[in-house]
């Protein structure tokens, strides 16, 4: 069956002035995730055996308790913990062996770790986050390789990210071919640099304005150049706005 493709929020996403519209696709598809994680779908049998499971990362836990649905949060996280602790309770029991010579021992793997490390590393928020995006930048490149117009919304946007920029470099070698993905890459690694030095450049007279000398100078598009930074550096959107 054919993949689903993602064009509208894609063309959304680069229809409004932002740092990186890619970090705003993402942003976008965190916030669904939360409202659908706090909405009636926490009581679907299907939905909490996953958060049991997979429970959540810190920071969307976070914003889960933000949501306000503080009983539902309550239910998710008390099913969670049942069953890490009837799942720590087993695997506890079996305590790892010591094996070798007085002066050479060697643990065999122990399974209360890679029990934990695997736990702290899921979460049932980034899962549903994360499948949806990796199509949203398959469509990009998509959009980009059959539709002219989508090729002018891109160059003519504010640039990426670094990861986003990253990303879509890698991933267009195995979707493009050709001279598309010959002009993809001019056009990328274009908009990204240039854009970047727009950014620092607004980054440098922002630092600037702080020395005596020109303080009576007018800030010019500095005055949230440090905000729009952290987008190009660190793919946060939105918070700092």
């Amino acid at each position: 069956m054919k993949e689903k493709l993602y064009t509208i929020p894609v063309n959304d996403a680069f229809a409004t002035p932002c740092e990186c519209p890619v970090c705003k696709m993402k942003k976008t598809l965190e916030t669904d995730a939360i409202d659908y994680t706090m909405g009636p779908s926490y009581m679907e049998d299907d939905i909490r055996e996953e958060t049991n499971r997979l429970g959540f990362c810190s920071k969307h836990v976070k914003m889960l308790y933000g949501n306000q649905n503080r009983l539902g949060l309550a239910l998710m996280l008390k099913t969670h913990m049942d069953k890490t602790i009837e799942d720590l309770t087993a695997l506890s029991e079996n305590s790892p062996k010591v094996k070798g010579s007085l002066f050479k021992k060697s643990v065999e793997s122990n399974s209360v770790k890679d029990y934990v490390d695997t736990l702290d590393s899921s979460c049932f928020v980034c899962n549903r986050i994360e499948n949806t995006f990796n199509r949203y930048l398959i469509t990009l490149l998509h959009l980009y390789k059959t539709d002219r117009s989508f090729q002018d919304k891109l160059n003519a946007s504010k640039g990426l990210c670094t990861t986003h920029y990253s990303m879509l470099y890698n991933l267009a070698a195995t979707n493009l071919s050709g001279d598309t993905l010959t002009k993809f890459y001019s056009d990328i690694n274009k908009l990204y640099l240039e854009n970047m030095k727009r950014v620092r450049d607004d980054l440098d007279w922002f630092i600037s304005k702080f020395d005596y000398r020109f303080a009576n100078e007018p800030w010019k598009n500095s005055k949230d150049a440090l905000p729009r930074a952290i987008t190009k550096t660190n793919s946060i959107v939105n918070e700092l706005q």
